[in-house]
């Protein structure tokens, strides 16, 4: 993944950022024959060679893996996810001082600015839409109507699939689409046994292992998934799909990519006369220098609020409000997952364990309004889990031991628990948007992102019964001790969406059907920022396939001479 600057500064194409849609962009663009300038704000890192705690052990980890009062006190927001910011991980995420937003309502923006972004540290969950999802907003009289159908994309996301390889069980549900996948993971007993439950209970629930990007064997020169669970600190073997590891390689291997990191991209430069884009500026992170860089096609993959803060920087005469802001949606709509769940023990399977960590979970896919019906609320959710045998093997802290017995009490393995949550969907609300405060600025002079975001009753009603739901079932599967989970903080799905929406009316959308800018044709948005609408599933593998999808139209339109 070269670095030099051996074109100038004029490409055919600019993409800005490399996590999940900046890599696919790259990787699709430059195999199509373009000259690809690929701009990352954060560091370079080099797959196997730069995830520096992928291979140690937990006792080679400082502090017990867990971060310290000052980590804590520089990543504020980022360590609201407990569960991922880390010892071993807290390099993949930014320093909340260095980069700091403001909170008009509570929102989590937890960010990674690096070669990769969160590629290298997100879920790897891979749920296609159905129409289902893409007709929501029509039927309902919410947000504006999708431009697009599942037929329009059902190609796209069999085209990334068979690069990224996804792991998962066909199961012939209508609004849950199957897709090619690669050998299943396996569930384990206690899962088993509540799927044979289940089934006898709630014959409309579905329990299934996860489809996830994990490799259950060798794909595109890459190796399989070995259970490790330590994914988030970068797999050495190339077993989850990443950038790092997938598409920038793919896009490298062409000789057409240009990758510089360490660059800030500012702005949209507008030419009045020819009437559309023609670069980029450019911030250096190091020197605070600037610079122009100029394509013929842009593609902004930022993340859904970097691409959108850099859409309302970029004014002009044209745009006074923000780039392509001619409907005056842009920054507006932002949705993200509300979530909860439930936690049990069991008191069965006392002599069965298992091998290894499995990286993920099952999944029960969305019921609610589709054949199990509730009047309080529209849309629903989908649950996902796991089981495993407790953590601490033995009550090492309520009884004293020491020596021998405390060995043998750590022989022994705890009980079986089970653990579920789910994602329900966000409707739409144009006051859930971002702004630009241009009186507070960040240390490179970028006006600061202003966060109003909340859910409102539809939400509320739908994690309360998302919570009920996973209760009643864990209870009905004879687990004890049942508990259920408080719900969520916007942005602490970390599946934020939205901000710069695709629709069919140019007066009420920022984004067309192929994800341009309808006043500008010539520069895509296929990151979360386009969503119309949320869904409830795991949106990555959306975002990768419209952007698969966006690059072939940029690619023919270029061709035609149409940008």
């Amino acid at each position: 993944m070269g670095m030099s600057i051996g074109k100038g500064n004029h490409f055919d194409a600019i993409v800005v950022g490399t996590g999940i849609t900046g890599g696919w962009a790259a990787k699709e663009l430059c195999e199509r024959g373009l000259e690809t300038l690929v701009l990352e704000r954060g560091r370079n890192v080099r797959h196997v060679d730069d995830y520096p705690t992928a291979e140690k052990a937990p006792w080679e980890l400082p502090y017990g893996d867990e971060l310290t009062l000052e980590d804590k006190r520089r990543m504020p927001v980022q360590s609201r996810v407990g569960w991922a910011v880390k010892q071993s991980t807290k390099h993949w995420f930014v320093d909340d001082t260095e980069h700091p937003y403001i909170e008009e309502k509570p929102f989590d923006w937890i960010r990674g600015y690096q070669v990769g972004g969160r590629s290298l540290t997100w879920g790897r969950a891979c749920y296609r839409w159905s129409d289902l999802d893409f007709e929501a907003n029509a039927k309902d009289g919410i947000g504006v109507d999708w431009p697009i159908r599942y037929r329009d994309i059902a190609p796209w996301y069999d085209h990334v699939e068979a690069f990224i390889g996804i792991s998962g069980q066909a199961e012939g549900l209508a609004h849950w689409p199957d897709g090619n996948f690669l050998p299943p993971m396996q569930l384990n007993c206690l899962e088993l046994s509540l799927k044979e439950r289940w089934r006898t209970r709630y014959p409309d629930r579905t329990l299934t292992i996860g489809r996830a990007a994990n490799l259950t064997r060798p794909h595109q020169g890459r190796g399989q998934c070995v259970n490790r669970d330590l994914c988030i600190r970068g797999c050495p073997h190339g077993a989850y799909f990443s950038s790092n590891s997938s598409t920038l390689p793919a896009a490298a291997k062409t000789g057409r990519m240009t990758l510089v990191p360490d660059s800030i991209v500012t702005s949209l430069i507008w030419d009045e006369q020819a009437g559309k884009a023609t670069g980029v500026t450019v911030i250096d992170a190091r020197t605070k220098e600037t610079r122009e860089y100029f394509a013929r096609v842009i593609f902004l993959n930022a993340s859904t609020l970097g691409t959108t803060s850099i859409l309302l920087d970029s004014t002009s005469r044209r745009f006074p409000d923000g780039f392509g802001n001619d409907s005056g949606e842009l920054g507006r709509n932002l949705m993200d997952h509300p979530s909860g769940g439930a936690f049990g023990l069991s008191e069965e399977f006392g002599d069965r364990c298992y091998s290894g960590r499995r990286p993920n979970g099952f999944c029960i896919p969305r019921f609610r309004n589709v054949t199990e019906q509730r009047k309080d609320y529209v849309r629903g959710f989908y649950l996902a889990g796991f089981a495993s045998r407790a953590g601490f093997w033995g009550p090492v802290h309520d009884v004293p031991r020491m020596g021998r017995e405390l060995k043998a009490s750590l022989s022994k393995p705890g009980p079986w628990y089970l653990r579920m949550w789910g994602f329900g969907e966000c409707l739409p609300y144009r006051e859930n948007r971002v702004t630009l405060n241009r009186e507070r600025r960040d240390a490179w002079g970028l006006p600061l992102l202003s966060i109003t975001c909340e859910y409102r009753e539809n939400e509320a009603r739908m994690t309360e019964d998302l919570k009920a739901s996973a209760g009643e079932m864990l209870e009905a599967g004879g687990l004890k001790y049942v508990e259920t989970g408080a719900g969520s903080t916007p942005g602490s799905a970390i599946h934020e969406m939205g901000t710069a929406r695709m629709g069919r009316d140019p007066k009420t959308s920022v984004l067309n059907a192929h994800n341009q800018v309808h006043a500008a044709r010539n520069v895509f948005v296929t990151d979360g920022a386009c969503m119309t609408s949320s869904a409830c599933q795991n949106p990555s593998f959306t975002y990768m396939a419209l952007t698969a999808r966006a690059a072939a139209h940029a690619v023919d339109e270029l061709k035609r001479g149409q940008l």
